[in-house]
């Protein structure tokens, strides 16, 4: 990263890839916006700017770098990777933290439980410029997504017509709305809704809420 492509970051302001930080809050945010970009493509978390873009910096690198240290130790799992890189500009330090897209996906908040437990595991992904609370089919989906299992030569039945039928309607549709237009439980919908990803015919979205829906695949 050089110092030119980090001033063309500052400018473009907060993102899908991007979150600016005056300074490291607490272990549990930090850790929330790390996972969010891990578990989605990417992305860089600075520290020393705030949110109208102006830079603050940070009273102490070493600090900042110590307390990311403790929070990808002890509040994450699995361990991410990331690249910390320090700048000066205007004379204020600030720290600049990559965080690679992971292949062992969901990284979650450490609960320290040996398995996930989709009910109970705090996931989070990117989207716009948040860090939301993935919901269970995101989990399951980005589970998927590490198994590397995609669907091949999938049979389209009376469920995944339901789906297309709303789709002409509306730009989305939800598991409640799934189970309640095809007659089926809310996990038998579910299920069939993340096959649809699977099988790239559908994409799956977050609200701000962490509740999922579903538009086809363009």
């Amino acid at each position: 990263m050089t110092r030119k492509k980090l001033l063309e970051m500052i400018e473009e302001g907060e993102g899908p890839y991007i979150e600016f930080k005056q300074r490291f809050s607490s272990h549990q945010k930090i850790a929330k916006e790390i996972i969010a970009f891990a578990n989605t493509k990417g992305g860089y978390l600075l520290f020393g700017i705030n949110d109208d873009r102006s830079i603050c910096g940070v009273q102490s690198e070493k600090e900042v770098a110590a307390l990311i240290e403790e929070t990808l130790r002890d509040y994450i799992i699995p361990p991410p990777t990331i690249e910390t890189t320090y700048f000066e500009i205007e004379g204020k330090e600030i720290v600049l933290v990559y965080v690679q897209e992971s292949n062992n996906k969901p990284l979650r908040i450490n609960d320290y439980n040996a398995g996930i437990d989709i009910n109970t595991a705090q996931v989070y992904v990117r989207t716009s410029d948040k860090s939301v609370l993935a919901g269970k089919e995101m989990i399951k989906i980005l589970q998927t997504t590490t198994g590397g299992t995609s669907l091949t030569n999938y049979n389209v039945g009376k469920i995944e017509k339901a789906v297309f039928t709303c789709l002409e309607n509306k730009e989305f549709i939800t598991a409640s709305e799934l189970s309640e237009k095809a007659n089926v439980s809310l996990r038998r919908a579910s299920r069939s809704l993340i096959n649809l990803v699977r099988a790239g015919i559908l994409q799956i979205h977050v609200k701000d809420n962490g509740e999922n829906f579903f538009t086809q695949n363009q």
